[in-house]
């Protein structure tokens, strides 16, 4: 179940999100979309399935399997919102997929198929080493922003929170409430309004990032919630880093 509250006090362009958080009682299609029937580009080995895209006691489960469906042998799950959101707090609690040429991801994007510029906020555990997380932003197609932090427990083993503060002079990444990453150079910071994708995907060609791609079996990354606070709004919910965070 989704609850909306009112429209975010901070304009900007594209902008047509409001804030929400989603407890996955249930997917609510007017807010999520399914992605279903094709892939991302020769980098990606599955094609992305609504067969593998499930909700069940409050958690959503994104999954990787063997699966033949067009030139692909594997099946993988991702959703992404309809509404662009803009300047505000991201935030998901998440347990990862583990396996050597996966990636596990909660992002926000917008690009040229939405016929904007490549703009782009990470978080990616890559299944080759879930001791740790992958923080990025990409701006017009341009990125190497990326820096790692400790996910101490591994964050395939248990749910950890993952968030990050998207202002108009600076990005703040956090891992269950600490700050892991500031950026404030402004080349470095997107501007345009973007989308929030949870995903599972997997690469034979990513070998230096993602390493080798072997399949020993389906698993899943599993989300318990996903939320967005439009800039200048209080914390909705107890657990947000809105709440603890001066």
């Amino acid at each position: 179940m989704v609850s909306l509250v009112a429209p975010p006090l901070h304009a900007q362009e594209g902008v047509t999100g409001k804030s929400f958080v989603e407890n996955f009682d249930s997917l609510d299609r007017s807010i999520w979309y399914i992605s279903d029937g094709w892939n991302n580009g020769s980098h990606q080995n599955c094609t992305w399935s609504k067969k593998q895209v499930q909700v069940e006691g409050g958690e959503l489960r994104l999954s990787f399997a063997e699966g033949k469906a067009a030139d692909r042998k594997y099946l993988c799950g991702e959703i992404q919102t309809k509404a662009r959101f803009g300047y505000g707090t991201y935030e998901v609690r998440m347990k990862t997929a583990p396996g050597s040429g996966l990636n596990s991801a909660f992002f926000s994007y917008i690009g040229p198929t939405d016929k904007k510029p490549w703009d782009e906020i990470d978080f990616e555990v890559l299944g080759k080493d879930t001791s740790q997380v992958q923080v990025n932003q990409y701006v017009n197609g341009k990125g190497g922003n990326e820096k790692l932090a400790p996910v101490a427990e591994g964050a395939d083993k248990s749910f950890n929170d993952y968030a990050f503060i998207w202002e108009p002079n600076r990005i703040r990444y956090f891992l269950n409430g600490k700050l892991v990453q500031e950026v404030t150079d402004k080349a470095k910071l997107p501007s345009n309004a973007q989308k929030i994708f949870l995903s599972l995907w997997g690469s034979d060609t990513f070998k230096d990032w993602m390493g080798p791609f072997a399949y020993t079996g389906p698993v899943s990354m599993q989300i318990d919630r996903v939320a967005f606070t439009a800039l200048g709004e209080d914390c909705l919910f107890p657990q947000s880093v809105l709440c603890t965070i001066d």
